[in-house]
């Protein structure tokens, strides 16, 4: 069905707070204004940067071989205000993206986190957390959202590449957003990774879908769902913090670089 003027204007602002609030680097933040897009601007946009299952790319992405893999999945449980949200990371159709996540869980580094934007007006839209600097209460509230995982070994922020399957593709394709179906969709309870607007700035943050965001899909790395505690997940308010996160099976198929 074909969205109406005033729905899909809504639609552009949704997406503009989920992209163009970003950080000065590489990831989501809360506290910068989307800005207003007209429709033929956007649809220029999606024209050009949109791509084809034809320019799939592999391993030879930079910098990908020193990235966390999830090779199958796994769950981890994470626990809010007491109450667990169970997760099913899939790592099958996401590996890097996936790899990255559990990854960090395995870190600690989402123990203590703030749930920084929380957007349900004018509709259910995004539950987001994830930023490393929300873990110091004395952090102002405009940097929150600006922040992504500081790796200790090199003292850089990791940043993974746009990781997105399209339907019936025997492999993702990275760095770049397509326009086919992808196999893990914005379904509501859906876990995918918050960026920038460039498509290779992804690092820490997360959101979880509050709603079918099927605009999204494409655009955004989907790499897992939420397959128990959902109305948990309703109930998280901005400002709320992840009390632990942890993985409770398939940490066997975290493959890590030496």
């Amino acid at each position: 069905m074909r969205l109406k003027f005033p729905q899909f204007f809504v639609v552009l602002l949704m997406i503009g707070a989920l992209t163009l609030g970003g950080c000065t680097k590489n990831t989501i933040s809360s506290n910068t204004s989307p800005t207003a897009t007209t429709t033929s601007e956007a649809a220029t946009s999606a024209t050009t940067s949109a791509k084809t299952v034809s320019e799939t790319i592999n391993d030879s992405v930079p910098g990908i071989k020193d990235l966390p893999r999830l090779e199958g999945k796994a769950t981890v449980v994470m626990t809010v205000k007491g109450a667990p949200i169970t997760i099913e990371v899939d790592g099958t159709n996401a590996p890097i993206t996936a790899g990255n996540f559990v990854d960090l869980v395995q870190k600690g580094v989402y123990d203590g986190l703030v749930f920084h934007r929380v957007v349900r007006d004018p509709q259910p839209f995004v539950v987001q957390g994830g930023d490393p600097k929300s873990k110091d209460p004395t952090t102002p509230p405009q940097l929150l959202g600006t922040g992504g995982y500081i790796d200790p070994k090199t003292g850089d922020e990791r940043r993974i590449p746009l990781e997105i399957k399209p339907k019936g593709a025997d492999k993702p394709i990275y760095s770049k957003t397509i326009t086919e179906k992808p196999e893990l969709q914005h379904k509501q309870g859906a876990l995918a990774m918050a960026r920038s607007q460039s498509p290779d700035s992804a690092s820490s943050q997360f959101y979880f879908a509050l709603a079918d965001l099927s605009f999204l899909d494409g655009n955004y790395a989907v790499f897992g769902n939420v397959t128990q505690g959902f109305d948990v997940v309703n109930r998280i308010q901005q400002g709320d913090r992840i009390d632990s996160a942890k993985v409770t099976q398939g940490a066997e198929n975290l493959k890590t670089p030496q």
